[in-house]
């Protein structure tokens, strides 16, 4: 008797647990998910109603004319998400981050001599939509080029994408690089330009 009503309980509880823990709860959390701003769906970037990406998610742009993202293992490609795991001392770090400087003086030749270490390192995931304040305005004068603006304008859409520290002092300032680029491309379709 005593090993039946046991065996009941447990099946009791199993069934109780099984209807708050794999059912009430998941459920719970999707609504609140769907409930807050673009959690749930992935962040998505829409521009008359065609999604043109996400705000968790650095992309790879081409052309001058384009703020860049951070350097990519994985080349933005969010299917081989991941660093490339090469330490200080490594001579292909090394090596890749000469390039990159070479790369980055050459595409930006009226921007300041000093590159940011963002601009040179990739970030762990190789997904990273943001980018220092400082990297953004490294390239600024050769965006406001490729673009025909001024780069006071250019400028100030940087400074518009800019989130600071949460508190001012719990994280970095960072430009969000998907969402600057989004907002060039309206402003461009606002006024007509290329």
């Amino acid at each position: 008797m005593a090993i039946a009503r046991q065996l009941a309980a447990s099946v009791k509880a199993l069934l109780v647990l099984t209807l708050v823990a794999g059912l009430l709860y998941p459920a719970a959390i999707l609504a609140i998910g769907l409930v807050v701003p673009g959690q749930a769906n992935g962040s998505l970037i829409e521009v008359d109603g065609t999604v043109v990406g996400s705000s968790l998610l650095g992309q790879a742009a081409g052309g001058p004319q384009w703020f860049q993202a951070r350097p990519s293992a994985s080349d933005h490609a969010g299917d081989t998400s991941g660093g490339s795991n090469l330490g200080p001392s490594s001579e292909e770090l090394a090596s890749q981050v000469s390039e990159r400087g070479a790369a980055l003086r050459e595409a930006n030749p009226d921007a300041p001599a000093s590159i940011p270490a963002d601009a040179l390192t990739a970030s762990a995931s190789g997904l990273d939509p943001h980018i220092s304040p400082e990297y953004a305005a490294y390239q600024v004068p050769r965006v406001a080029a490729a673009r025909g603006m001024s780069a006071a304008q250019v400028q100030r859409l940087v400074a518009a994408h800019t989130e600071h520290a949460v508190l001012g002092f719990l994280g970095q300032d960072r430009v969000n690089v998907t969402e600057l680029n989004v907002s060039l491309a309206t402003a461009d379709a606002s006024t007509g330009s290329q």
